[in-house]
């Protein structure tokens, strides 16, 4: 098992051990052990082999113990025995949004419901509204819960179907048969969620059915569902169906092109296809729209496209790169020779929104710092959490100086690598929309994030006075994720985002694209009408861990689905210049 699996793992035991209501410092050991684990920037396999478990803080023998039989076996004796012993559906309602284990532990005892089925049904008839610490109103959250349930059930996060389609690649490419390989469909064009995953390869015929049996037998595969001469269908690790098809090597570019997709990108293609060129297009290529008998498939295309460059030149369009197919303008842009050139990790110098122990991360400011050095970035933001966020130990105005100095000393030491150490925080928007420190504590900071984390049930007018509030406060440098959506487990709260967008621009302020795969947010969809309003990007991690920087890449995927450039994001540019960036903000007058 993987880091990620382990953690998955703990995280289950500590819900099921809430479910039977064990000791809350067990279920937290749990917890904090899913985190551990999650956030272990050393490889596994060596910490394990070294017998360094228990020297990590937060593991102990019996923890140790736990996570060498999952490693190792795949499985843990312990986790399958607490399972047997609770319902089934108790651990599927804990999908509910908002419905924890406590809720869950009180209607399993109370009224006998054990499933995601039972509970909508006791819901409806108003059973548990009735119970104690429950009404009228979390009924009517609970039933809003299950439907988001089911919407989310058949959705998998970017980031872990990437981890699974990975390795896969890796090994197709690997396959002598194979001459190309690639991902297609929503995972290439980097959604924030994904449904499944294309695995396009093209081979010669004859090596077709050796690649078909190379991949059902990869060890991230589950079930094989279907198996064909060209095309296979499985289900992967985590629950995430997928597919293969082998194409010819002159088909490869127009069966990638079409299973990249959007739909409603290939809509608008073929239709341009056939308004300019009298030509049909699908995945085997280009053929007169006027042909009946014979197609593309078996004729080859009429003109010969090896790659998807060749496919848009074609038809009089420069190349639309997958992120931006989703027949949002791009067509058009791309008609005119304007499609932006959109930003890549490699544009980026350093980022802004990162967490350390000081508050709820688990590493040190100096790792952290000696992490982002180590991955080629020239500069690092630490913005720990305030003083309301009592949960995620927050700082308090005396904890904020302390950090303050070990900032200061740390720069003196990184200043010999030229790597600079920002000093933020992640500063609570309060209910109101005032701000969880002073202004003198806040003048202390190089930068503030400001981010809700509570009161997210607000009506959509509180909500936007509270968040545009504190961006008119002239020490808010940057709003953090926007809409507070957690994906596939809470909606984003409401709020009028262009009234935000229009006040982050008059006021200069930057908004947060935060690259924490749950988050994602603010939207891609929203990117383009803030760049042309003139509001700046930061693409943030929100790391709490080492491992967690790597989120960064997945920002990138999402800001170049926004058409977001190099000029657009602010960690693009150098440290000396972000200086000047965030004292220019703090000084500038509304427009």
């Amino acid at each position: 098992m993987t880091k990620a699996e382990i953690a998955a793992v703990f995280e289950e035991i500590a819900d099921l051990l809430d479910l039977k209501g064990e000791n809350p410092f067990r279920v937290r050991a749990y917890r904090n052990a899913a985190r551990i684990v999650d956030g272990l920037a050393e490889d596994l396999d060596r910490v394990i082999a070294e017998n360094r478990l228990t020297a990590i803080k937060g593991i102990g023998e019996d923890l140790a113990s736990k996570i060498i039989e999952l490693h190792t076996t795949g499985r843990l004796k312990f986790h399958e025995e607490l399972r047997a012993s609770m319902p089934a559906g108790l651990l599927e309602m804990l999908r509910v949004p908002g419905f924890g284990p406590k809720r869950a532990k009180v209607v399993y005892e109370k009224l006998g419901v054990d499933s995601l089925e039972k509970l909508e049904a006791a819901c409806r008839a108003g059973r548990v509204a009735a119970l104690p610490g429950f009404g009228e109103k979390s009924q009517q959250n609970i039933l809003k819960g299950i439907e988001l349930a089911r919407q989310f059930s058949s959705r998998h996060h970017l980031h872990k179907a990437r981890a699974v389609a990975d390795p896969i690649v890796e090994a197709l490419r690997a396959h002598p048969g194979v001459i190309r390989c690639s991902v297609a469909g929503s995972l290439r064009r980097c959604r924030e969620t994904i449904g499944d995953v294309d695995f396009l390869v093209s081979a010669k015929p004859a090596d077709a059915a050796a690649i078909i049996e190379e991949f059902t037998r990869q060890p991230g595969i589950l079930t094989v569902t279907a198996r064909g001469e060209t095309k296979a269908s499985v289900v992967l690790r985590g629950g995430l169906q997928a597919d293969l098809r082998v194409v010819r090597d002159d088909q490869f570019a127009f069966a990638l092109n079409y299973f990249t997709g959007s739909k409603e990108h290939n809509i608008a293609m073929r239709a341009r296809a056939l308004r300019l060129k009298n030509w049909s297009l699908n995945e085997y290529g280009f053929s007169p729209a006027e042909e009946k008998e014979k197609s593309a498939k078996e004729l080859g295309s009429i003109v010969p496209c090896r790659t998807e460059e060749e496919i848009y030149r074609a038809l009089g369009l420069d190349y639309i790169p997958p992120e931006l197919r989703e027949d949002m303008g791009e067509l058009a842009a791309a008609e005119a020779g304007q499609l932006p050139r959109l930003v890549e990790l490699k544009d980026l110098r350093g980022t802004f929104h990162n967490h350390t122990r000081w508050s709820d991360g688990l590493e040190s400011i100096e790792a952290m710092a000696q992490a982002a050095l180590d991955l080629g970035l020239e500069y690092i933001g630490i913005a720990d959490h305030s003083a309301s966020e009592r949960q995620a130990n927050g700082l308090d105005a005396k904890r904020v100086r302390q950090q303050a100095e070990e900032v200061r000393r740390l720069n003196e030491k990184f200043a010999r690598e030229d790597f600079r150490i920002f000093f933020g925080t992640e500063c609570d928007i309060l209910a109101d929309g005032a701000l969880d420190f002073d202004d003198e504590t806040l003048a202390l900071f190089d930068y503030v994030v400001a981010s809700v984390h509570q009161g997210f049930s607000q009506d959509a007018a509180k909500m936007t006075k509270r968040i545009c509030r504190a961006l008119e406060h002239p020490l808010v440098t940057m709003l953090g994720h926007p809409t507070g959506r957690l994906l596939l487990e809470r909606e984003p709260y409401a709020v009028d985002l262009e009234a935000v967008i229009e006040t982050a621009a008059k006021h200069h302020k930057i908004i947060e694209l935060n690259a924490h795969p749950y988050r994602l947010d603010l939207d891609w969809r929203w990117w383009k009408r803030a760049r042309d309003k003139g509001v700046r990007c930061a693409i943030n991690p929100d790391a709490h861990s080492i491992p967690d920087l790597q989120f960064l890449a997945l920002g990138v995927g999402i800001a170049r689905k926004g058409w977001l450039t190099k000029r657009d994001v602010v960690n693009c540019l150098s440290a000396r210049e972000v200086e000047q960036l965030f004292h220019g903000i703090r000084t500038r007058k509304a427009r």
